[in-house]
């Protein structure tokens, strides 16, 4: 069972998603923020397994509630929903931790895929927002940590390249014949190397580095 709290400040817009959620035999809804402060609050009360938040919210906005939540505990996961498509957002979100960011006009399938895939361990962006966070990024360069990637042995360079190509720890896993276990222990020490937090800043940092590409 995959724990959700939920974080808008709309309530008709938290029921609908609340109904959509539990139709679902796997996903069941534990909490509902009406703002920032309030996500904070139930997030170290509940300890969801997944957290679907709002970016514009009354009293503290999402981007400062996800920032404020992952000081509490780094393993939170937090997806943005929104409906915005601005930059900015997708930047502030990836700077803050968030695992996923996904518009509120994505279809339920969608939705409910990433849910299970961030609760999974994966980080994951819409697929257009992706390539414009990727695309400015080449320009701004200022995200992520400057340390360089040398420190990286060989397996562990290939999984980071992988990774940034957009490979699941399954897919990975699969490429290379080791255990999705061995994926996941491996990407918590290349994020500890590289002082990264997320799936997406290491892709981020992969394509800087030039270890992986946008083709």
């Amino acid at each position: 069972m995959i724990r959700v709290m939920l974080a808008d400040d709309h309530a008709l817009f938290r029921q609908g998603l609340k109904s959509l959620l539990e139709t679902e035999p796997d996903l069941r809804v534990i909490a509902e923020a009406a703002n920032g402060r309030e996500a904070i609050r139930f997030a170290a009360d509940t300890r969801p397994d997944v957290i679907l938040m709002d970016i514009q919210m009354p009293e503290l906005d999402g981007v400062k509630a996800c920032q404020s939540i992952l000081e509490i505990d780094s393993k939170f996961k937090v997806i943005m929903i929104t409906m915005y498509r601005q930059d900015s957002y997708v930047f502030e979100a990836v700077k803050a931790g968030a695992r996923g960011y996904i518009l509120k006009d994505a279809d339920a399938s969608t939705l409910i895929e990433v849910i299970r895939r961030v609760a999974d361990g994966e980080a994951l962006l819409d697929g257009d927002l992706a390539q414009n966070v990727l695309d400015d990024f080449r320009d701004k360069r200022a995200i992520l940590p400057t340390d360089s990637h040398t420190d990286l042995n060989d397996r562990e360079t290939m999984i980071l390249r992988l990774l940034a190509q957009g490979f699941s720890n399954q897919e990975i896993a699969l490429k290379l014949d080791i255990s999705e276990k061995t994926v996941r222990n491996r990407l918590s020490e290349i994020f500890a190397k590289l002082q990264l937090n997320n799936r997406t800043q290491a892709a981020l940092y992969a394509i800087r580095e030039g270890i992986a590409n946008l083709e």
